[in-house]
């Protein structure tokens, strides 16, 4: 992007950042936008869900180790990446709110991107999926909600987090099933009438 935005970016981010002026200046609206956002900051969020799934030992608590660190350092360096190869100036006002003072490029949105790539390393079904992507799209409304961002920048982050987060989330499957999957050979074990732990199956 450069320097000076495109024509058609530009009209996009004035039109989209417009539709948010109603809202601002809303003590309300605006707490609640540095609270998600301020949530998002550093993955706190996602470490906490992470703790949550690996409150009990198995298979759950190693994907939630493993599926947390591969987000997080993926991220990271993409985030790292692209900002290293667009230079482009954050919005000239911010919002005065209690949020870690941006200072580096503003393409892409780090807090967006991150939290798109987490939303689907970590969920295991599509109901976590829904959840953690919902908590992720408050992230990107919140950062241009504060004007940390162009629209265009959380949009940019958005798509770049989750294609990241889709390739990772089958290796990291691949890697340590989740909880929901049983061992293949206590499932064949299963399949022909023995439990778990290789009794047999009675029917009464």
């Amino acid at each position: 992007m450069g320097e000076s935005d495109t024509g058609i970016t530009k009209r996009f981010d004035e039109a989209v950042d417009a539709g948010f002026d109603p809202w601002r200046g809303k003590p309300e609206v605006d707490r609640a936008a540095a609270a998600v956002s301020n949530l998002a900051d550093y993955g706190i969020v996602w470490v906490l869900l992470a703790l949550l799934k690996a409150r009990r030992r198995g298979p759950g608590r190693r994907r939630a180790v493993v599926a947390l660190g591969a987000a997080g350092f993926s991220s990271l360096f993409m985030v790292r990446a692209v900002k290293s190869l667009v230079a482009r100036q954050r919005p000239e006002e911010h919002l005065t709110a209690r949020v870690r003072a941006p200072n580096n490029s503003s393409f892409p949105s780090g807090h967006t991107l991150a939290a798109f790539c987490t939303a689907y390393v970590l969920s295991e079904s599509a109901p976590q999926t829904a959840a953690c992507v919902g908590f992720a799209g408050a992230v990107a409304v919140s950062r241009v909600h504060l004007r940390a961002h162009h629209p265009s920048d959380v949009v940019g982050g958005a798509a770049i987090g989750a294609a990241l987060g889709l390739a990772l989330r089958p290796a990291v499957n691949l890697v340590v099933p989740g909880s929901g999957r049983r061992p293949r050979r206590e499932a064949k074990a299963t399949a022909r009438g023995m439990g778990p732990q290789g009794y047999v199956l009675k029917r009464l």
